[in-house]
């Protein structure tokens, strides 16, 4: 016995197009009407009158290739949104609520290298995963897939090759973050001393190109004296060095694709002057960028509201939303962007809708409430087995929980408590790479046998995150 998901059936060229739930939890891509051209590029068998094929990535590439709106493209400056699954079940929902939202263009296939080490999962799989889901809950309006926080030319090949078209770059491990508050005349040492003979340029050239410019912002110039200058070089210049031979890389992979530049996983916030800095030597060396990611002011942690004063954070939007329109226009996005539901209007205002919203870790994070409410139980071993790894877990993160203050004895009927709790819902949020090891097959057994639940959840949550970003 197979149940049909209705929301998948389309018509595309004669043929119709449906996938179904089998008794084993399995599913199967339908295709009626086709002819054995269409078919060929599927692995399957004929029953009747249909073709079945079962939902494998090799068929998920397959459709793909004869349904052209799965297919990943590029969003270029319109506002979208990527909403990143560790779980490759999550997608249905975000479906469902990019269907109630107008002018979002969703990123449905986002993972960083870093996440799909943890999950145990390659590139061509979170595709994949995320072809299957939109397909099921019927979006045909485009999607996007962004290889996020890519770090080594060998995971940048291999999104490439697996049909990403969104590349987030992030040399963020080379930023200089003492720069940043060096005494001057050790940022000077710091800065005439790097070799930037990759750029075709060294840094008394670069600090020449910039020192003493005005750049005309609508709330006024933005004076670039030398010493802000000279710090920006010191403190970004390595970051450019390595983000240009990640970039390079890319392009002689003779590939479709759209860059963002991402310096937001960093400990101290992007100046404005280095936001010019960096994006005008980009240019500088012919780099196309689609957007931009700064480290913002404040505290961007994961899966909690944003921390610190909003009123600096709205004008520190402002500022390099300006500095955007006057260089680019390009997008700025807005990382670690789950649950900050209180900053997202200030966003989109000082951006004007030219943004992105990342999200990662908040439909993992999210799905846990299904396991509190269907096996209270496994959720404890959760929370246990996140506690007793947190100490490995928590590198590459901007966390402030406390573990002592985590209850562990939550009875059933307030185990859900601990998803929404501040510092528990950080340690399982992070937790998942040794979760998923221990118990990746229960929980996602549970969503699949509560995949509505699941689906709806997903959506309420979504919505809340993308509301703001609709246009109007």
């Amino acid at each position: 016995m197979s149940t049909d998901y209705a929301a998948s059936r389309v018509s595309y060229e004669g043929a119709e197009f449906r996938l179904q739930r089998n008794d084993d939890r399995s599913q199967s891509l339908v295709i009626t009407g086709a002819p054995e051209s269409l078919t060929a590029a599927f692995s399957g068998r004929r029953d009747g009158d249909a073709f079945v094929a079962p939902a494998t990535g090799e068929n998920a590439a397959a459709l793909r290739s004869v349904l052209p709106w799965l297919k990943p493209r590029r969003w270029g400056l319109e506002t979208s949104a990527g909403t990143g699954d560790r779980l490759g079940l999550a997608t249905p929902g975000h479906v469902q609520a990019f269907k109630d939202v107008a002018g979002v263009n969703p990123v449905f296939a986002q993972q960083s290298t870093r996440e799909m080490g943890r999950t145990h999962r390659t590139p061509r799989a979170v595709l994949d995963d995320a072809t299957w889901g939109a397909f099921q809950e019927g979006w045909t309006a485009g999607v996007g897939a962004d290889a996020d926080h890519q770090k080594t030319e060998e995971s940048l090949s291999e999104c490439a090759e697996a049909g990403f078209v969104f590349f987030t770059v992030d040399p963020g491990d080379e930023m200089d973050m003492s720069a940043h508050d060096d005494d001057e005349a050790t940022v000077r040492a710091k800065a005439f001393a790097l070799d930037l003979s990759s750029l075709d340029t060294s840094a008394d050239d670069v600090v020449a190109r910039y020192a003493g410019q005005r750049i005309d912002l609508e709330s006024g110039p933005l004076l670039l004296d030398e010493e802000s200058v000279v710090r920006a070089v010191a403190k970004a210049g390595p970051a450019l060095v390595r983000g240009l031979e990640l970039i390079r890389h890319l392009e002689g992979l003779g590939i479709e694709h759209e860059l963002e530049f991402a310096i937001d996983e960093t400990d101290k916030p992007t100046t404005l002057v280095e936001h010019v800095v960096v994006v005008k030597e980009l240019q500088h060396n012919g780099v196309d960028l689609i957007s931009f990611a700064p480290r913002w002011v404040g505290q961007f942690e994961k899966g909690v509201e944003y921390i610190g004063d909003r009123g600096a954070l709205a004008k520190n939007f402002a500022d390099h939303a300006e500095i955007a329109r006057v260089l680019g226009p390009y997008k700025l996005s807005l990382h670690s962007g789950s649950d900050k539901f209180s900053i997202y209007p200030s966003f989109v205002e000082a951006t004007r809708g030219v943004a992105h919203l990342k999200t990662a870790g908040t439909s993992w994070i999210e799905a846990l409430r299904i396991v509190a409410a269907h096996d209270p139980a496994l959720l404890r071993e959760i929370l246990a087995l996140s506690l007793a790894s947190f100490e490995e877990n928590r590198h590459s993160y901007h966390l402030s929980c406390d573990t002592a203050k985590i209850r562990t004895d939550m009875p059933d009927d307030r185990v859900g408590e601990l998803v929404t709790a501040f510092d528990s819902r950080q340690v399982m949020h992070v937790g998942y790479g040794a979760v998923l090891d221990a118990f990746g097959e229960q929980i996602k057994g549970l969503l699949i046998d509560h995949e509505g639940e699941y689906a709806a959840l997903m959506k309420e949550h979504f919505l809340a995150h993308l509301t703001p970003f609709a246009s109007r």
